[in-house]
């Protein structure tokens, strides 16, 4: 078990994260001026709509304490290649999809480390373990910023070997990623169990709820439907291996994963049933 948190899980997410810089170029970041509404928008919502969503569902469902910080932590993490690939099925708008990824991915190195202090502050009172903003920064910087720097100059430099690797990568990231959520479940199995009658519709509900709102609020801005399916899946979409992984660095355990980590691991497998229908749906329009 400490093999697979101390060396797989930040290892699987530095994979992950390299998969998402091989498949990027240079205009997926310049083309932010081609789209600055849509982005801005999308941008907007991610960094703001969606912890304020997760505020709110755990205030709703009771969520206290760690499963309330692991809540917060997961609405900070962008959805990352997941999103693109769901953006893609639905027949949304794939390049303003790996824009938001791209920008808010990096972007994350400064919101997240902030935004988890404030949330481990306010959720655990005095129970709180010390968090550092400045170590939780880089450490971000090296298991997300620095691998997908790695996978845009590789794109750049050898791009025939980058797209030849682009998908062994993609998918040796998704198979670690069941593997991570799996031993997440594992090592929390009690406080899985204890809590699942909240923890299930309490994840269930964000996820459809910011769909939904992402949509709305897309529609609301007069873009197009292919973009406001591309809004949707961006807002409603996170990083679950990337909340797994903040989770195991602020509580400071040696060994075992923490209940900080269990909605990412929940949310792991959640997501996927209420996603699909509402991409099919999306995708069938």
């Amino acid at each position: 078990m400490d093999i697979l948190i101390n060396v797989v899980l930040p290892l699987s997410l530095a994979i992950i994260m390299l998969s998402l810089g091989v498949g990027l170029t240079v205009p997926d970041f310049t083309r932010v001026a081609k789209y600055p509404r849509a982005f801005a928008l999308g941008a907007l919502c991610q960094v703001v709509l969606v912890p304020a969503a997760a505020w709110a569902v755990a205030m709703a469902f009771g969520l206290r304490g760690e499963l309330a910080v692991g809540l917060m932590i997961l609405s900070f993490c962008p959805g990352g290649v997941t999103s693109n690939m769901i953006s893609k099925f639905a027949r949304g708008d794939v390049a303003l999809s790996v824009t938001l990824t791209a920008v808010v991915s990096l972007l994350s190195i400064l919101t997240v480390p902030v935004f988890t202090a404030i949330a481990v502050r306010h959720f655990m009172g005095d129970a709180a373990p010390d968090v550092s903003v400045a170590a939780l920064a880089v450490a971000m910087f090296v298991i997300t910023t620095l691998p997908v720097a790695l996978g845009l100059a590789l794109r750049h430099l050898a791009p025939g070997f980058a797209a030849r690797i682009e998908p062994g990568l993609s998918a040796l990231a998704a198979l670690l990623f069941v593997l991570i959520v799996l031993a997440a479940l594992a090592g929390n199995w009690s406080v899985f169990t204890e809590n699942l009658a909240r923890l299930g519709p309490a994840l269930v509900s964000m996820n459809a709820a910011l769909m939904l709102l992402g949509l709305g609020i897309a529609a609301a801005a007069g873009l197009t439907w292919q973009t406001r399916k591309t809004i949707s899946i961006e807002v409603g979409i996170q990083n679950a291996t990337l909340g797994i992984t903040l989770a195991g660095l602020i509580s400071g355990q040696v060994s075992g994963f923490s209940a900080y980590a269990l909605p990412s691991a929940v949310y792991g497998i959640t997501m996927y049933l209420v996603a699909l229908p509402f991409v099919l749906w999306m995708r069938g329009r």
